[in-house]
């Protein structure tokens, strides 16, 4: 990529008139410029020479990906392009395209049909009934995705279950939602075969065709997405012949060049005999521009430097996870032992683990992934709370789904295999890992 010189702002031009504005002295400061500006310092045959004006920080054969980006209509439009295809009086179209617009992105409508009566009235000024509110209502939750218009969950599930073929297990999901739904949100299943007198296949067949509804029948629709975000990770971690190679994208390190207006104007310069006035200052002001250019050029070089060390030091520390990728093997780390290391802020060091991700064997990583608070073991060793979240990960998915272990006894396994934490410690890891009670991970 090749990057124009920066152009003076107003206050450099207004400078630059002040500096030469004076006829009187003309001479002397031709003097001046001529002992402070060697044009051969800056013009090598064609263009500057790169490395007084660029930083390059990638190969060339790195690939130039390019990153896509989601488009199309809004889920809004999508349903209202589907209600063209009905046919609708007047009030019952103005109706329609009211409660399309009160679909929210997870495809709920969620006000009471009181309320939205009033909203019609108030906003639209369409004077209507509940009924007929009710009755456009059943169409639009006849849009697809099957689902969209639900007011609440237990109405979502239902629509979509309507739309299935109706077999047996179907049709008891469907008695199941409409007539226990408090029961089945509970996992009270004892409750449900007493109620429904079934069997447990037969209950795990209903559940099943529940559980693979949707929730949020909006979320499913592209369109509703206006971007995807993608990142590109500003470090990559590979394992070399055993050992760990770390490289720094420098993607986002500018390559500047002198444009050919510049070079010519400086080999005019030089070739001139006498150099006038016009001449000497656009020189002046090419000079002022070039050293601001490397300036910058040279800050952005130590930036990436800090960036390397620090990632460096990072790799280091956690060497045994990069190398198995075992998260049991990451090491109690917190940004004082980084910044201590390298000799730099811990603000820096935060800086680096906030906002960068690098890329390893495992996958693409948030570097703050990699720090954690420290607890001791029954043998006194300091141990990664990352690692105890790890083994209480596993544990819970090898227990028993017919009998669930609470957190009482998930505290007394850590403890037997040499992690003495409290019970309400094993909650909150349970919490952080988004791993629901005991109760709510039954199955039949």
């Amino acid at each position: 990529m090749k990057t124009q010189l920066w152009k003076g702002g107003k206050e450099d031009a207004e400078k630059l008139d002040d500096e030469f504005s004076n006829e009187d002295d003309y001479e002397n400061d031709s003097e001046v410029i001529e002992t402070e500006i060697n044009v051969d310092d800056y013009l090598s045959d064609d263009e500057i020479p790169s490395y007084k004006l660029s930083a390059n920080n990638y190969s060339a054969d790195d690939e130039d990906k390019q990153t896509p980006y989601a488009s199309g209509t809004s889920f809004n439009q999508y349903l209202l392009t589907q209600l063209r295809t009905y046919r609708f009086d007047e009030e019952e179209e103005e109706i329609a395209k009211f409660l399309v617009g009160s679909v929210d992105e997870s495809g709920y409508i969620r006000r009471e049909i009181p309320d939205i009566l009033d909203d019609l009235a108030f906003t639209q000024n369409v004077y209507t009934t509940e009924e007929k509110i009710e009755k456009v209502l059943e169409i639009v939750q006849d849009l697809d995705p099957a689902g969209v218009g639900a007011r609440n969950l237990q109405e979502c599930l239902l629509l979509q279950l309507y739309r299935k073929n109706p077999t047996s297990s179907v049709s008891l999901a469907i008695e199941i939602l409409d007539d226990a739904f408090d029961h089945f949100i509970k996992k009270h299943y004892s409750k449900l075969i007493q109620k429904f007198d079934i069997t447990e296949d037969e209950l795990r067949e209903a559940i099943h065709e529940i559980e693979g509804l949707n929730p949020k029948p909006g979320g499913a629709y592209a369109g509703n997405t206006k971007m995807v975000e993608h990142v590109v990770p500003d470090f990559a971690i590979k394992i070399v012949d055993g050992e760990l190679d770390l490289t720094l994208n420098g993607r986002n390190a500018p390559e500047l060049h002198v444009s050919r207006e510049y070079s010519n104007m400086l080999k005019g310069y030089k070739a001139s005999k006498e150099k006038s006035k016009s001449q000497k200052d656009a020189v002046m002001f090419i000079k002022q521009k070039l050293d601001a250019a490397k300036w910058f050029i040279d800050a952005i070089k130590q930036r990436q430097q800090t960036l390397f060390v620090t990632m460096n030091s990072i790799m280091h520390h956690q060497q045994e996870y990069f190398l198995t990728g075992d998260e049991r093997n990451l090491k109690p780390m917190i940004l004082k032992d980084i910044a201590d290391k390298i000799n730099m802020d811990v603000s820096t060091v935060s800086r680096v683990a906030n906002s960068k991700y690098v890329d390893t064997p495992y996958g693409t990583k948030l570097i703050k992934e990699f720090f954690s608070e420290s607890m001791k073991n029954d043998q006194g060793e300091d141990v990664s709370t990352r690692e105890i979240k790890k083994i209480l990960e596993i544990t819970i998915s090898e227990e028993s789904k017919k009998k669930p272990l609470t957190d009482d006894k998930l505290a007394k396994i850590l403890k037997e295999k040499g992690y003495p934490i409290a019970r309400r410690t094993v909650a909150k890891y349970r919490e952080q890992l988004d791993i629901p009670v005991a109760r709510l991970r039954k199955e039949i």
